[in-house]
């Protein structure tokens, strides 16, 4: 049984026994409007709730002046819709329209219009929708279980994918079919949507840390891709390709850590400074290969600069190393 379905007990309850206190008739009405203001976040709970309502009483109105004019018959209902559906949306309260035909139509079924009937229907509005939105209020499930949860196996996988790439450098026979990389990019797109219904959750002093962290994991899975293009045009054992491997088996290890410790940087530098210094290519295909793996080395720099931008360093020792991050 879902939170949503608990939640809609509760609100409808709530509103039931709230109406029947009060003696104002129609207390199942006003249960059915706790249900349909029942929403899956806080603020689009406020927003839902707010568009119902006057959604209801922009359909009341018009629907009052309708039923006044022309009595209580079904062609009026059907007027009553081509006229009040798109009034409603063109006023922005488009979530309302089925909450306002509820309400109206139960006026029609009640075959009577007059102060008193709209003073009911607007007070089991507050009633229904009210309660609603103070259920959804007090409580909405926490999410950060979850989103850590998905946080450690993007890591993990990214982790996986690295290993792999250092694999596939010191033996481009290696064989490796990739799934990690489908499932990654999976479980970030999963992330980023928890993390959008978590902010959707904090109405005072909202954080955006778990939407940083993912968004900068789908931009880094952009030029993990680019990176597995390049590897792939490796297909000779070369002496760079050893060296670099060793920048992913040291990536492998600091991508699960939760800040940045910044030595998978200082390899790159200190790798990049002695490519400078070898001897240039003899032979076409040799010279394919080192663009190859000189290209890897510049999309893996291009990856550490998103981590620098948004992962803190670990030490005091990792910032004064440029503020290194992973």
């Amino acid at each position: 049984m879902g939170f949503r379905v608990i939640k809609s007990a509760v609100a409808s309850l709530l509103a039931i026994l709230i109406t029947d206190a009060l003696n104002i008739p129609g207390a199942t009405s006003a249960g059915l409007l706790a249900i349909l203001g029942v929403d899956v976040t806080r603020k689009r709970s406020v927003r839902s709730v707010s568009a119902r309502f006057f959604a209801s009483v922009l359909g009341l109105l018009l629907a009052s002046i309708l039923f006044y004019l022309f009595g209580f018959h079904y062609w009026v209902l059907a007027l009553y819709i081509l006229l009040a559906f798109p009034a409603i949306a063109k006023a922005n309260f488009k979530e309302g329209i089925i909450t306002s035909s509820v309400v109206v139509f139960r006026v029609f079924s009640g075959e009577e219009i007059g102060l008193d009937i709209l003073l009911i229907q607007i007070a089991l509005l507050i009633i229904g929708l009210g309660s609603a939105m103070v259920v959804n209020l007090i409580y909405m499930p926490n999410s950060q279980g979850s989103m850590t949860e998905i946080r450690h196996k993007v890591d993990g996988l990214f982790s996986v994918i690295f290993k792999h790439f250092s694999l596939t450098l010191k033996d481009p026979t290696h064989v490796w079919d990739g799934r990690e990389l489908i499932e990654a990019s999976r479980q970030i797109e999963r992330g980023i949507q928890e993390a959008n219904r978590t902010m959707e959750n904090q109405i005072i002093h909202p954080s955006a840390s778990w939407n940083i962290y993912f968004y900068m994991r789908k931009e880094q899975m952009e030029i993990v891709q680019s990176m597995m293009h390049q590897i792939s045009q490796i297909y000779e054992k070369l002496p760079h390709g050893v060296l670099a491997s060793a920048l992913f088996e040291q990536l492998s290890k600091d991508v699960i850590s939760e800040g940045y410790t910044g030595q998978t940087e200082v390899l790159l530098s200190e790798l990049q400074a002695k490519f400078r210094e070898m001897e240039l290519p003899t032979t076409r295909e040799e010279f394919e290969l080192r663009a190859a793996i000189m290209q890897l080395c510049r999309e893996l720099e291009y990856y550490l600069n998103i981590s620098k931008k948004y992962k803190a360093p670990t030490s005091k020792k990792a910032r004064e190393k440029a503020g290194n991050a992973d």
